[in-house]
């Protein structure tokens, strides 16, 4: 499990992306570099990272099942995940 003060951070980032959205929006239509640079870097969409919905790791993770390959494999050989099985040949 990813720290408490990591998953707190992020989830900050992610309010305050929502936040700047359409002002960040307009200063970028107005061609405006300058009024950009003056937002908080928080506010940058760059700056937020995907993590583990289960663990809040952010290194390894899967988009497409919102989990990181540690938790995916543990998922997948339970058989909790549709679609996914062990290969074997």
């Amino acid at each position: 499990m990813a720290k408490k003060s990591t998953l707190a951070r992020d989830a900050k980032r992610i309010r305050m992306i929502e936040k700047y959205a359409e002002k960040r929006a307009e200063l970028k239509a107005a061609g405006d570099s300058e009024g950009l640079q003056k937002l908080p870097r928080n506010s940058s969409p760059t700056r937020h990272n995907n993590r583990c919905n289960e663990t809040g790791r952010s290194r390894a993770y899967m988009r497409r099942f919102g989990l990181s390959r540690i938790s995916f494999r543990e998922h997948a050989s339970k058989g909790e995940i549709p679609g996914i099985k062990k290969a074997s040949w």
